[in-house]
């Protein structure tokens, strides 16, 4: 059986979106819904999990949810220019430390985007499973505009053109493309293990979802996520 850590990165300050991370959605904390997928998965498959977070106030919500407290993010893994792999490798090195144990895989759940199901990340771990050669695996979905078709960009003229030179005139004839979803990656410990670690690198696979999933970017994001859990339009968990 393999060593699995779960990861759920959620640090304070955000500027876009204040407090995004435990913003109500629903009648709940947007944090729970990943909690949930969290610990279900972790009590299947025998993982940890770690909240990583320098915020008191997410800590505790996280604790309210269910979640371990005991680990807290570095403050110079808590800024807009450390890169998220830093924060779980961190993580990573201080669970096996408190846990005495190797992790072969570390499962990464973003709060942000929470449109995700128990299926998903078992999907995911066993793309790695099936994939030795495999560094890392992130989610994603299909994407409305590709690149190679249907995009445009301005030129240093002014004018405007389509991306990449317009070679393929057809959509079906240009390569798909995905757009990454940021809702569940898994890491092979190897990959946390150099520098800079990268979610994706020449080794990576994708895990296309077939529902929808998406980032909450703008405070109408969660107004949408609200709107479709109230619905039962989506399932999460």
């Amino acid at each position: 059986m393999k060593n699995i850590l779960v990861t759920i990165c959620a640090r304070g300050g955000s500027k876009g979106i204040p407090g995004k991370n435990i913003k109500p959605v629903a009648g709940r904390p947007l944090l729970a819904y990943t909690a949930d997928v969290a610990k279900n998965f972790a009590h299947k498959h025998n993982a940890d999990i770690i909240l990583s977070t320098d915020s008191a106030e997410i800590m505790e919500v996280g604790r309210e949810c269910g979640l371990p407290d005991e680990y807290v993010r570095p403050d110079a893994l808590a800024n807009d220019t450390c890169g998220k792999p830093d924060a779980i490798r961190d993580a990573m090195l201080w669970a096996e430390e408190r846990y005495g144990k190797t992790y072969d895989y570390v499962v990464d759940l973003d709060v942000t985007s929470p449109i995700r199901t128990l299926s998903d990340v078992e999907n995911c771990v066993e793309m790695m499973d099936n994939a030795p050669d495999a560094l890392t695996i992130f989610s994603v979905n299909p994407c409305a505009r590709n690149p190679y078709f249907n995009m445009v960009q301005q030129q240093p003229d002014g004018y405007f053109s389509v991306v990449l030179g317009g070679m393929y005139t057809t959509r079906q004839s240009a390569p798909k493309v995905y757009d990454m979803n940021a809702s569940v990656y898994v890491y092979r410990r190897q990959s946390l293990m150099v520098e800079p670690p990268r979610a994706v690198t020449p080794r990576s696979l994708a895990y296309v979802m077939d529902h929808v999933c998406f980032d909450l970017d703008e405070p109408s994001d969660y107004d949408y996520l609200a709107y479709l859990i109230e619905n039962g339009k989506i399932s999460i968990g």
